[in-house]
């Protein structure tokens, strides 16, 4: 695929993402109660405003302001950069990799900026989970990141595994 249509899929599906993922966040902080979860659907959906200043699942919410700082300010936007220079630069993904990798890089970059513009926290505000199994609180960008990350396991399977895909009209983009 040529670098224009790469560009135009990368740019697309981050434009999309980080709109989404943005717009939930502006409804959280304004519409949700500040770290309180209110209960929805037999307790297996619960929303409320939180701010994570650690990494997935709170991971690192110990470390220093120094150590968060260069873990996830300047070695996740140093990934986000390599990310980004891959997507486009590499002619031979096809498009299912471009797509799983540019949902991943979308998440990461919007909770980047959270990251940047909230004092190194990024808001959350969902969390799943039936009884005492639940998730960690997590936000839109977090879907986007697992949903490729899916995406990528998934396709990169399919082709290991030996199974042959067709191209269609849409890959040869």
């Amino acid at each position: 695929m040529d670098i224009w249509k790469r560009l135009l899929v990368v740019f697309t599906i981050t434009l999309s993402c980080v709109g989404c993922d943005q717009g939930t966040k502006l409804l959280a902080t304004e519409h949700l109660p500040k770290f309180q979860m209110t209960s929805y659907l037999n307790d297996i959906l619960r929303v409320g405003y939180t701010e994570n200043i650690g990494a997935f699942l709170g991971l690192g919410n110990n470390l220093s302001e120094q150590a968060r700082f260069w873990l996830l300010v300047v070695l996740v936007g140093s990934f986000l950069l390599a990310l980004l220079i891959y997507l486009v630069s590499n002619s031979k993904q096809h498009l299912s990799s471009i797509v799983a990798l540019s949902l991943v890089f979308s998440g990461g970059v919007s909770n980047f900026y959270d990251r940047l513009v909230n004092n190194g926290a990024v808001i959350d505000f969902l969390n799943i989970g039936f009884g005492s199994m639940r998730t960690g609180v997590f936000n839109v960008a977090d879907m986007f990141i697992m949903l490729g990350a899916f995406l990528l396991v998934f396709t990169s399977n399919k082709s290991a595994n030996g199974v042959t895909v067709k191209s269609t009209a849409n890959e040869s983009l």
